[in-house]
């Protein structure tokens, strides 16, 4: 077997899903554009990472919206074999007792100084697979729970054996070489730990050592991304023991994994972890209240800087922060930045953004007028339509001083109450152009990585008002502060370090409560409507108008002050330190 040229990389980062480029659809959302940056950053620093994923073939799914705001779906399609390199190597996963053959295609993620990251993309679309074993890399959270879970051991247990078969074999007690810690990015890819318990202790199955149970837990850590409940996969006992057969389903049952009857992955993922952490300071502790009796870290997530920079920005801060590409902790130099050139900068993003908003919609949007951005994953907690919960309200507050407003973002394909979300704001759009033209609002399709980076490049205001303690991190909001944009959000996720008031942007009151408490909604959205509506009209848009350096100090105070912390570098060397041990 002809070793990987990487084959001495220590770090194998799974994850479900991976945004490192547009051409390549295999993500959805924050989860995997996080992933490809942080991917970026390790090849940045030269990190001895190697990263598994799965190809999904025709991609999360192209989003179409129609003039009432109806959300349909249709699949993406793309070449793979245009893109990637196929390393003509294979191996076979057991699923249902069938043998089901995985290979393998890699991308090479370069960073500054040209050292690459691999990533290696799992598929099933080969000949000798059954035309269902063919389909398994499809679609990125497609079908039902059994083809998830089919997808799950693909990632977990075929990536081992894909990695293996590269030449990247698990580090044994006094080696120097192979792979010594297994990075689950979320719980999708747990069952990579049966794979190394086979790998350590093949005989046994279903009656492994203490010792063996350690070495694999010394071999792992896990970073869980969300506090909502549907983030986390369960799968039945049943269904788990049909997939995985009925020696593993005792062994998972033996390691307390399947409490009500459920194989709960982030379970098995804390089961065999050496280290597990949160993605922000807050989500920690919400986690710690989730998974009782368990030590959570809590490493803030970031951004790739260079990547979600636009070409104006990007040449100002070469001007004025140099050296901030290679080290992001010069930005804290943009508090020298002449407020003249931040604002020609800034109107030349915004311009940028106008233009796409004119080509995809006909609707021209003016640079001199205040615009909000709001483009995330479509989801109920996320509140997209809490800006229109009273529109008089709205009309108020624009009445003397206009304002744009543009949103974006995918529900999933069997989110009814997150299509619901996109539909109220899109009819509420219809409704403010019917009023005048005091208020434009649009909602653009198709969200993904180029449009996000415009809008968060491009608007005047992040805003950002999901259901507390429901917003893990978010990163979004740090793609617009690195761009002189600065949030209103509600003090959740990195927003809880990051938000100075008045100074870096502004808070969203907001009732608290503890996890798992009892609100009611209704009154709890009329009453952070109310009070949005009173700090946009107050301080915000006031000092937009009114007082124009004003507000250039605090774009300005919002690049210096936080990019140069909530970015990947940090980020990924915080992992580095207190978790990868290299």
């Amino acid at each position: 077997m002809k070793e990987s040229k990487f084959a001495d990389r220590n770090v194998a980062y799974f994850s479900m899903e991976i945004g490192v480029d547009q051409s390549l659809p295999t993500y959805s959302g924050g989860l995997g554009v996080l992933a490809g940056d942080t991917l970026k950053a390790a090849a940045d620093l030269k990190l001895p990472v190697v990263a598994v994923t799965m190809l999904y073939r025709k991609g999360y799914f192209h989003q179409h919206i129609n003039a009432q705001g109806v959300q349909t779906e249709t699949p993406v399609e793309w070449e793979p074999e245009a893109l990637l390199t196929d390393l003509k190597k294979s191996v076979k996963v057991k699923i249902a007792g069938r043998d089901v053959t995985v290979k393998v295609w890699q991308y090479d993620v370069k960073g500054a100084t040209g050292y690459i990251v691999p990533i290696y993309y799992l598929d099933t679309d080969i000949e000798s697979n059954t035309p269902e074993d063919r389909a398994l890399t499809d679609q990125l959270y497609g079908g039902g729970d059994e083809y998830r879970l089919s997808q799950e051991i693909v990632l977990g247990m075929g990536g081992v054996a894909i990695l293996k078969e590269l030449g990247h074999q698990p580090q044994e007690e006094g080696s120097l070489g192979g792979i010594h810690t297994y990075h689950m990015n979320e719980g999708h890819s747990a069952l990579l730990t049966l794979a190394l318990l086979d790998h350590k202790e093949s005989s046994k199955k279903g009656q492994f050592k203490p010792a063996t149970l350690d070495w694999v837990k010394a071999h792992t850590i896990f970073t869980t991304h969300t506090p909502v409940p549907a983030g986390h996969d369960r799968f039945d006992t049943e269904l788990t023991g049909k997939l995985l057969g009925k020696e593993w389903l005792e062994t998972l049952k033996a390691l307390e994994v399947c409490p009500d009857g459920k194989l709960n992955m982030s379970e098995l993922s804390i089961r065999f972890s050496r280290y597990v952490n949160g993605v922000a300071k807050r989500h920690a502790e919400v986690s710690r209240e989730m998974f009782k009796g368990v030590e959570i870290k809590a490493v803030t997530n970031g951004i790739h800087s260079v990547s979600w920079t636009s070409a104006a920005m990007k040449a100002l801060f070469d001007k004025w922060t140099p050296g901030w590409r290679e080290d992001n902790n010069y930005l804290r130099y943009a508090c020298e930045i002449p407020l003249d050139e931040l604002k020609t900068a800034r109107h030349a993003s915004k311009q940028e953004l106008f233009d796409v908003v004119k080509e995809r919609t006909g609707e021209v949007f003016d640079k001199e007028i205040f615009t909000i951005g709001f483009a995330r994953r479509a989801a109920e907690y996320k509140r997209g339509d809490l800006l229109f919960t009273d529109v008089d309200a709205l009309l108020n507050l624009a009445k003397d001083r206009p304002l744009q407003i543009i949103f974006s973002g995918k529900a999933h394909p069997k989110d009814l109450g997150g299509k619901v979300v996109i539909k109220n704001v899109v009819e509420k759009a219809n409704q403010l152009r019917a009023a005048g033209k005091q208020i434009r609002v649009i909602y653009l399709e198709n969200y993904d990585m180029n449009l996000g980076r415009l809008i968060c490049c491009g608007v005047d205001l992040w805003l950002n008002n999901p259901v507390k303690p429901l917003e893990a991190s978010g990163t979004s909001g740090m793609k617009a502060a690195l761009n002189g944009s600065p949030n209103l959000s509600t003090l959740d996720g990195w927003w809880v370090e990051g938000c100075f008031e008045g100074v870096t942007g502004w808070e969203i009151k907001d009732n608290a409560f503890a996890f798992g408490g009892e609100r009611d909604d209704g009154v709890d959205r009329i009453a952070t409507a109310k009070y949005m509506y009173s700090i946009l009209q107050e301080k915000i848009m006031a000092s937009y108008y009114d007082k124009n350096e004003e507000w250039l100090v605090l774009c300005r105070n919002s690049i210096a002050i936080n990019a140069p912390y909530f970015n990947t570098q940090r980020m990924v060397q915080q992992y580095n330190n207190q978790a990868y041990g290299n």
